[in-house]
């Protein structure tokens, strides 16, 4: 079977002169998404341009209607001594124009997820400076936080006395993780993960991607690298409520405060046998009031790990529900076991 080139899909807009991204599917005899893929990378390249929006959005070659504005990038380093987070935004905002070239929705995340993502570095890294950097595209909107310090997840672990850096990329995901209780609620890693199309935690040699597109997260082994980057993006035309992310973890049953996580069950442990594995998932979610424990991917766990979670812990904290999803037969069988008995 052929495979289409994004050189072929850019043949067809400059032939056509103007189409939408059902022509291009049906011409090549291709999928929505397939057809999208392409257009997006052309896009991205400043080789078409976009105009109208969702369905009614149609491309045309860039030399069409006025070259393509091409990507803006700002680039700076910046001591971290006496650096406002809130100030640099501001400034950045101006340079881009951000306000007038993004979607309402997506400025209120770009402000949230910046500032929270810079405070980090300045209150934790233990880092001389940063390089920051932004960059405005045809169709998305994106920034890099890079530190030289001590790394997010080193922090993380010799501070609350962790095993290793594993162990605390599990406490991180939970939500409510800080190394600095008097300044940091422990949210702000926890919210922008979920507020953007993609956001990336590198630091040392694990490396972890949150892509809300796909609805996935996936961790890694990188080579070490000092410090901590951070990278997150957003469509520039994005609707997504910011207000409605927070809602959703921190619902109205129970005054708006944090007190609801979602935990991907699979991400830091490999063999859900033992009563000390348990442990490690547990450990700090005492702090909610709801957990939603995520099974996806996982085929199986042992009695222990499963008596620990759904018969000890909620006995020894009686205000936090648990509650599960993508469990398969086997485990929802484990679970009854340990319940009922």
């Amino acid at each position: 079977m052929h495979m289409i080139s994004r050189e072929e899909v850019l043949d067809f807009i400059k032939m056509n002169k103007s189409v939408n991204g059902q022509d291009v599917a049906g011409h090549f005899g291709i999928s929505r998404q397939a057809a999208n893929k392409h257009i997006k990378a052309l896009l991205i390249e400043g080789k078409i341009i976009k105009e109208g929006v969702t369905r009614g959005a149609r491309y045309k070659p860039a030399d069409t209607a006025g070259r393509a504005v091409p990507s803006q990038v700002i680039q700076r380093k910046y001591a971290l001594s006496g650096l406002e987070e809130h100030e640099t935004f501001s400034r950045i905002s101006t340079m881009l124009n951000l306000e007038n070239n993004v979607s309402s929705a997506a400025y209120a995340i770009i402000r949230h997820a910046f500032t929270e993502m810079l405070n980090n570095a300045i209150d934790h890294s233990m880092s001389e400076s940063c390089i920051i950097r932004f960059k405005l595209d045809q169709y998305e909107c994106s920034f890099t936080v890079r530190d030289f310090g001590i790394g997010i997840f080193h922090s993380i672990c010799t501070k609350i006395g962790l095993k290793d850096e594993h162990d605390a990329l599990g406490q991180l995901l939970k939500g409510k993780t800080t190394t600095m209780e008097e300044r940091h609620s422990g949210e702000g890693v926890f919210f922008t993960s979920k507020a953007g199309d993609r956001m990336s935690i590198r630091s040392h040699r694990i490396r972890i991607e949150f892509d809300n597109v796909q609805g996935d997260v996936i961790v890694e082994e990188k080579r070490f690298i000092k410090g901590t980057e951070i990278f997150f993006s957003i469509s520039r035309r994005s609707r997504r409520d910011l207000s409605a992310i927070f809602r959703e973890y921190s619902p109205e049953m129970f005054d708006f405060r944090f007190e609801k996580t979602r935990v991907r069950v699979n991400l830091t442990i490999n063999e859900l046998v033992s009563r000390s594995e348990a442990k490690r998932l547990l450990f700090g979610l005492h702090k909610f009031r709801e957990i939603i424990l995520d099974f996806r991917k996982v085929k199986t766990i042992g009695q222990g790990f499963a008596d620990e979670i759904f018969r000890v812990f909620p006995r020894e904290n009686p205000g936090t529900v648990i509650k599960t999803v993508n469990e398969n037969q086997v485990i929802a069988q484990m679970i009854r076991h340990v319940v009922d008995k």
